[in-house]
């Protein structure tokens, strides 16, 4: 099984993830989520997963730009879903799914080293 790993390649945290895995010597597939775009239904399973509030980066300026209302609105998965699909800056990146299970949401080393015993 090969971990995929979402995200936009010019994102640091991205980029010190995918130096992570080259350096442990694991392939991952790398979805590029500017370029390639993301489904509606692939944010609403890993919302059913992890939960909209882990998936959703309040930190970012996407976030800091959108209007009162819209910020407002983000109170449910369904909506957070419409908005994350229409604002893919705000993923919290990475998301990294084995198997279509969603793995690890952001860097976390710990979470890393677990999905890198599943992978060998």
């Amino acid at each position: 099984m090969t971990p995929i790993v979402y995200g936009i390649p010019n994102c640091d945290t991205i980029k010190k993830t995918l130096d992570w895995f080259r350096k442990h010597n694991i392939e991952v597939t790398f979805h590029n989520y500017k370029k390639e775009g993301i489904s509606k239904t692939l944010l609403n399973n890993w919302i059913k997963q992890v939960g909209w509030e882990v998936l959703l980066n309040k930190k970012g300026t996407t976030w800091k730009q959108l209007s009162e209302a819209e910020q407002a609105s983000a109170t449910n998965g369904k909506a957070v879903a419409t908005l994350l699909a229409e604002h893919t800056s705000m993923i919290k990146r990475p998301v990294i799914t084995l198997d279509s299970q969603v793995c690890v949401v952001g860097f976390d080393e710990a979470a890393l080293l677990e999905l890198a015993a599943k992978c060998k």
